[in-house]
């Protein structure tokens, strides 16, 4: 029976999708995660159960140090275990990215230089460092801007700024985001670059000893110029030009191929505008949340079992059956503590929704962008053609009522003292 290690972070959207699918490969699958290291042993959790994502190194001497037996592949659901997964991988001697490879993509300040350097489309970008006054980057600074914390993913911490005022405050906040989700936050400094304007799109892919096969190109109909920057809809397959498709798989296969990446799933994102493609990021890992069942119908597997097979070896069919698809990220109205939903059946009723999936839970703080990373839940949507998904999911959405209370509420009447 075929081993992976498989790298589970304890707030993951897909472990169960993950688990789900080496059950139906029959794969044995060993577990690591990221459980606090002072409550994972009164649980009686193995030290693997407990490692720290963001320390690799101490982390893989752990996972050697108590691993039983070795894996035949290394692999991390998310962007938090993408380092540690390629470290273990280089030193078991399994093949996949490289940890050099897979550090600088996912660094922003990082993967902008790498962009330089092979003169791909980037705009005009600085490093901020935590110690320095935005005021005092060049003058000749072209606004709108976008002020990014450098290793987190999705919108979180990302802010557009339209004038220098408005830079000293995206800056303020997105620094006090990053120090709360990143211990390397003082070291690390933030990204200042130019806002590119254009319509943005997603590519799911796949790599194999270099060869790069596209899985799905996402069309991303809602605008997203800021300030804030959350994704709700996701279509495929794109409604852009058959030779735009084609240019933008070539770019990101070509910025692969530049940043040493050679093995599993990729996903990156770009924006198209008249001045060309421009990539935003190309991550080491595939699509976010429970965004990857909406590729199922098109792949004839989910598509953790297409990452797995492809992890162990196995065959990896891909059996297209046509049509289109669909997924919304719902999005969080406003941050408090989440009480219900209302509607869910009528948006399950709305013709081609094939799947309402709520994942936030009762008494949970939820969270906007660009300080929080995550959804209310997810809707899905099947039918002939692209404009028909996304009418689907508008529809749904609309059907659905939050009660989300605020996390601190204020007694605006105080009760006397008793005499």
């Amino acid at each position: 029976m075929r081993r992976v290690l498989l790298l589970l972070p304890t707030t993951g959207y897909r472990n169960d999708d993950f688990l789900a699918a080496a059950d139906a490969l029959d794969l044995e699958i060993v577990t690591a995660a990221n459980y606090c290291h002072q409550l994972a042993p009164s649980w009686g959790f193995a030290p693997i159960q407990a490692l720290h994502f963001d320390r690799p190194e101490q982390a893989a001497d752990t996972v050697l140090r108590h691993m039983r037996a070795r894996p035949d592949a290394v692999l991390a659901v998310d962007d938090a275990g993408s380092e540690l997964a390629a470290l273990l991988r280089e030193r078991l001697g399994l093949p996949g990215n490289s940890t050099q490879a897979v550090r600088r993509v996912c660094d922003k300040l990082a993967f902008r230089r790498l962009l330089r350097e092979g003169r791909f489309a980037v705009p005009e970008f600085h490093h901020l460092p935590t110690a320095m006054d935005p005021r005092e980057l060049p003058p000749a600074l072209r606004f709108p801007v976008v002020v990014k914390a450098r290793r987190l993913s999705g919108s979180r911490g990302v802010i557009r700024a339209d004038d220098p005022e408005a830079l000293v405050r995206a800056v303020n906040r997105v620094r006090a985001i990053q120090a709360r989700a990143d211990r390397d936050a003082a070291a690390l400094g933030l990204v200042v670059e130019d806002f590119i304007p254009g319509q943005e799109f997603a590519l799911e892919g796949l790599l194999d000893g270099g060869q790069f096969t596209t899985i799905a190109l996402f069309d991303k109909p809602d605008p997203l110029d800021g300030p804030y920057f959350e994704e709700t809809i996701y279509v495929t397959p794109s409604r852009l030009p058959g030779q735009l498709q084609d240019r933008i798989r070539q770019e990101i296969a070509r910025v692969c191929s530049h940043a040493g990446l050679t093995d599993g799933p990729i996903h990156a994102e770009v924006r198209v505008n008249a001045e060309g493609v421009w990539i935003l990021e190309v991550a080491a890992r595939s699509i976010g949340g429970l965004c990857g069942r909406v590729l199922k119908h098109c792949l004839g597997m989910s598509l953790e079992e297409l990452i797995l097979r492809q992890a162990v070896g196995m065959p990896v069919p891909v059996d297209r059956d046509g049509g289109a698809a669909g997924v919304m990220m719902i999005p969080i109205p406003r941050g408090g503590i989440f009480h219900e939903a209302q509607g869910l059946a009528a948006a399950q009723a709305v013709p081609h929704i094939t799947s309402v999936a709520m994942t936030v839970r009762p008494g949970q703080i939820v969270v906007p962008p660009p300080d929080g990373a995550s959804y209310l839940g997810f809707l899905f949507a099947r039918a002939a053609d692209p404009a028909d998904a996304e009418a689907a999911l508008r529809a749904a959405h609309r059907q659905l009522r939050f009660d989300i209370h605020p996390e601190y509420p204020v007694n605006a009447s105080p009760v006397a003292p008793s005499a």
